[in-house]
């Protein structure tokens, strides 16, 4: 039997680590400098006036933690190599020591870190969450088991719809309902629920918001990218919450004048009522047709 021989074991174990490097290679190749800039988040800076103030908080909240992390990972390796025993060590070493300015250092280190964390999460959370005065459009979304209702408030209108079919590969077999946007206008979002507790969640917007029975909660948004944009329920609501879908369309101006007109012509003028209902009965509020 012939034996490897010295030269033949280091092309051996350096097979596993060309093999890894050039899986690592084509990993990063395939990654979009888009994607890189968004921090693989689904959506661009550019998609409403908040995304990208959401991106850039989530970028630098992972820089920092990578940061942190070279940083411990590099003193535990170093401390590793450093304090490693020794052939003519002898016994235990002590097991009990006491440093004084290092024990403050890396309690007031990560006190700092939060606090820095903390101050710039609230001040872009403020932002997120404001609202102004006076909205171009009012709109409120009514979530139900398991479907939507909008409620265009500005335009006295509404559409309703029911739960959409979905096959067993997660294809939509029915009509996904959607709820049209203007673009470039700001909109007040009023978010109700006729049963248990919802979430409007539109991935593209990096935004989502509980919609709780009994309770109005309230988002505001300015479209700045005209497109479809795919929306879901974000909370376990039921058996067929996976099947709670919707879109988002921002158009133009005139795009959405005439779905508002479409509306009116086929008679769905006033407003569904909030009311809480389990049974999902949506009628027309009072003297509001």
């Amino acid at each position: 039997m012939v034996r490897p021989t010295a030269t033949n074991r280091p092309r051996r174990r350096a097979a596993p680590l060309l093999a890894g490097t050039a899986a690592m290679t084509l990993l990063l190749a395939g990654c979009s400098s888009q994607a890189v800039s968004t921090g693989w988040l689904p959506s661009t800076a550019d998609v409403t006036d908040r995304t990208g103030r959401t991106i850039a908080l989530w970028n630098g909240s992972w820089i920092a933690a990578l940061v942190v992390g070279l940083l411990v990972w590099g003193l535990i390796l170093w401390v590793v190599v450093a304090y490693r025993r020794k052939p003519d060590d002898v016994g235990l070493p002590a097991q009990l020591r006491y440093n004084v300015p290092l024990e403050i250092l890396y309690t007031i280190v990560p006190l700092m870190m939060v606090g820095v964390l903390f101050y710039f999460t609230a001040r872009d959370q403020i932002a997120i969450e404001a609202l102004s005065d006076d909205p171009d459009l009012e709109v409120n979304v009514v979530g139900k088991q398991w479907a939507w209702d909008f409620n265009y408030v500005t335009d006295d209108v509404y559409e309703t719809s029911t739960q959409v079919d979905i096959d067993d590969d997660g294809n939509p077999l029915t009509e996904i309902p959607v709820l049209y946007l203007p673009v470039d206008q700001t909109v007040q979002i009023r978010l109700t629920s006729r049963d248990v507790i919802h979430s409007f969640w539109v991935t593209g917007f990096l935004y989502k918001k509980d919609m709780i029975p009994g309770r109005e909660n309230l988002m505001e948004v300015t479209p700045t990218q005209e497109g479809v944009f795919e929306g879901k329920c974000a909370e376990l609501c039921g058996q067929y919450h996976s099947e709670m879908l919707f879109r988002v369309a921002v158009v133009s101006e005139a795009e959405y004048d005439q779905q508002m007109q479409a509306l009116r012509d086929a008679g769905q003028t006033g407003q569904l009522s909030s009311d809480l209902d389990k049974t999902g009965s949506s009628g027309i509020r009072e003297g509001e047709q």
